[in-house]
């Protein structure tokens, strides 16, 4: 019955995520790879209400680090012939250290570019988006890592401009996020919760995706040893 429920909860989100309009901006999955030493090389890939995210994060010394991120979507609709394509790509740096033997804190910040199409529309109503989007973004986060269990709190601070024709428009988001890894050393499963929240709601002109949801699957490894 609970696993029924959890989901009925899941088919709920997506439906209120990509039924209601067509939303100009996505917020990725947040990557918060908790990087402990030099060397380490972090890979996972994840799906949810962003589509699917594929993540990279490497040690390149004991406290400076580097991430990749991407996501992709290309969902239709044939009976209602409605669709969504995106693409984004992010590249980012930061610094990360240890906090006594399991906890750690890290602070990323880097750029994103983005291109989305979609068109959603009904008897009632036609939504239709066709765009290319900058984002600049910082997350600090913190928490815990040990061989079995991986749990974070991070909050992504982003400033979005979107380009469409000769428009262009800017907006500034909140993003907290709980992320947790569940597994044994070099894999685990992943799950992140969390919103998109705006900063300037009244001035904000266009919309965007409230949730932050994914499951994935990370592996990591360390080439210096």
């Amino acid at each position: 019955m609970k696993t029924l429920k959890k989901s009925y909860l899941w088919a709920f989100i997506l439906l209120i995520a990509f039924s209601g309009c067509a939303p100009a901006y996505i917020p990725t999955v947040i990557n918060t790879p908790l990087l402990s030493e030099e060397g380490e090389f972090q890979a996972a890939v994840h799906t949810g209400v962003s589509g699917f995210d594929p993540q990279f994060a490497y040690a390149i010394t004991d406290h400076i680090g580097v991430m990749l991120n991407g996501s992709y979507i290309n969902r239709t609709n044939d009976t209602l012939n409605n669709f969504h394509k995106h693409f984004a790509v992010e590249s980012g740096a930061g610094y990360f250290t240890k906090i006594g033997n399991s906890g750690r804190f890290e602070v990323f910040g880097g750029l994103g570019y983005s291109r989305l199409k979609a068109d959603y529309s009904n008897n009632l109503w036609i939504s239709r988006t066709d765009l290319n989007s900058l984002k600049l973004f910082i997350q600090p986060a913190i928490g815990a890592s040990t061989d079995i269990f991986d749990g974070s709190f991070a909050t992504r601070f982003v400033r979005v401009t979107l380009f469409q024709d000769q428009l262009k428009y800017t907006g500034y988001f909140i993003e907290p996020v709980l992320t947790a890894k569940v597994g044994y050393k070099f894999v685990k499963f992943v799950m992140q919760v969390g919103f998109s929240i705006p900063v300037n709601s009244n001035e904000l002109v266009f919309s965007y995706q409230p949730f932050l949801i994914s499951v994935g699957i990370q592996t990591k490894l360390n080439f210096k040893k």
